[in-house]
């Protein structure tokens, strides 16, 4: 899908030739003498057209329009959360296998927050999972122009937006796969895959390379599936080798049956989605491809089943992780922070300037959270605040939780240094306490989107977050 940010007004959009034509008309709309506002003015006049967010009036063949089909759609004050709303209406009523071009159209000057939530909320209601299905119905629409008055001077958020969508993409793609699509060794055909395109290298490490690394916390978890596991790094190179790195770190779980602490049966299909932090690095170097700022970027991906087999990992067992420390794992359906820990003590070698790593980490961030934000969690003040205004700026929101030192004391055991998990109250805390060991030589932030990742029920699939708040983090710290 190819998007084009043109500065037009109503009369020029009226005479733009396409099969959908949306006109996102806000609270503040004053119709002009232009044969769009000839339409809106009397619908607005008799209650047939709303302002309001999610309302939208359809014709269909408009006489004297070029275009097939025309909406009209409130926006409202034009909030993101407003903008969406009107799209996803909108696109629900021109929705149809003809549809090759749409047009939006603001009836109005356009907003930074307008485009971003225009170009991501197209591409979000127009997004079709296809791979494994005997007969795929993809995406119909080809090409989006999306318009108003002043648009020329947010081009470069409009650049951004669109890489960050093609990245989004990528994580949904490899986030919705079935896990026997998306195995440890086809994540690492992915990554190749995206070294083929310019400045990105990578780098596959399998059992043997691991374990001569002494990635024990790691093999650990890898050892109760038949799957070999993968080690991916990939690197994004667009500016001097002198140039610390922000090193991206991504839990590549492709399949989570908690091990032998095994997980109820209802909902399990859902566990497909727990290498949705690999995903989304997977996605933000296709965004990076696409942009190619200048910055350095190093992407980390520790890859494996969490499975049972008469090799499983048991609760009670004691395991050595690469920075040396013993960890006793007293769960092990908290296996994600045993990969990422062996992945964070890896990431010192790049001598970075940030570490921040992306998991499905805990179901009490989904609790603490739900699926609005992502929870975030940093020791390091200024790295947070970035983080916290790259959510907020790229519409892929987070919160800030606490690390107080308290936290930690559930972890303590009496047979390692470290015990995997401590106990129900504070879980996504203590978990992020945990990681927290292996990050004494760097500033580092954690990003639980275990509530943010997926959405379940009818709309059941990856939303491809947070590509959007890592690659504006990047894009923004780079300058």
């Amino acid at each position: 899908m190819n998007f084009e940010l043109k500065t037009f007004d109503l009369a020029d959009a009226a005479k733009e030739k396409c099969d959908a034509l949306v006109v996102l008309i806000g609270s503040a709309f004053k119709p002009g003498k232009d044969a769009l506002s000839a339409l809106a003015a009397p619908a607005l006049k008799a209650g047939d057209l709303e302002t309001k967010a999610g309302k939208a009036l359809a014709f269909y063949r408009p006489a004297g329009l070029p275009c097939s089909r025309l909406v009209l759609a409130g926006v409202g004050e034009g909030s993101a959360k407003e903008v969406r709303q009107a799209l996803s209406a909108a696109v629900a009523a021109v929705k149809t296998p003809n549809l090759k071009k749409l047009v939006i159209c603001f009836a109005g000057p356009l907003t930074e927050v307008a485009v971003r939530a225009a170009v991501s909320g197209v591409a979000d209601a127009t997004y079709v999972y296809t791979t494994t299905k005997s007969k795929p119905e993809g995406r119909a629409v080809q090409r989006v122009v999306v318009g108003g008055q002043f648009a020329a001077k947010h081009q470069p958020v409009f650049d951004q937006t669109v890489a960050a969508v093609l990245g989004v993409e990528v994580a949904k793609e490899w986030a919705n796969r079935p896990a026997n699509y998306a195995t440890p060794s086809l994540l690492a055909s992915a990554a190749k895959a995206l070294a083929k395109l310019p400045n990105i290298k990578c780098e596959v490490l399998g059992p043997k390379e691991v374990a001569k690394l002494g990635m024990g916390s790691f093999m650990a978890v890898a050892q109760g599936s038949d799957e070999p596991l993968r080690f991916i790094v990939l690197r994004y190179e667009g500016t001097v080798k002198t140039a610390a790195p922000t090193v991206l770190v991504g839990k590549g779980i492709t399949f989570d049956s908690g091990g032998i602490s095994i997980k109820p049966a209802a909902d399990m299909d859902e566990m497909k989605f727990d290498m949705s932090g690999a995903a989304s690095v997977l996605g933000v170097f296709r965004a990076l491809a696409e942009l190619q700022p200048e910055i350095n970027v190093v992407g980390l991906i520790p890859s494996c089943e969490n499975l049972l087999n008469g090799r499983a990992v048991k609760p009670s067992d004691v395991v050595t992780s690469m920075s040396g420390q013993t960890i006793e794992i007293l769960n092990t359906d908290a296996e994600g922070r045993l990969v990422l820990c062996d992945a964070l003590t890896y990431a010192e070698r790049f001598k970075p300037r940030a570490v921040i790593d992306i998991a499905t980490l805990t179901g009490a961030c989904v609790v603490a959270l739900g699926g609005v934000r992502s929870g975030l969690f940093s020791s390091h003040d200024e790295l947070a605040a970035a983080l916290s205004a790259a959510g907020e700026a790229s519409l892929d929101l987070c919160w800030r939780l606490p690390l107080d030192d308290d936290y930690a004391e559930g972890l303590k055991t009496n047979f390692a240094d470290v015990a995997n998990v401590g106990g129900r109250a504070g879980g996504a805390i203590t978990a992020a306490k945990f990681l927290q060991r292996f990050t004494t030589k760097f500033s580092w932030a954690h990003l639980d989107i275990a509530g943010t990742a997926w959405k379940s029920g009818a709309a059941k699939g990856a939303t491809g977050r947070p590509v959007a708040l890592l690659l504006e983090y990047l894009v923004t710290s780079g300058k």
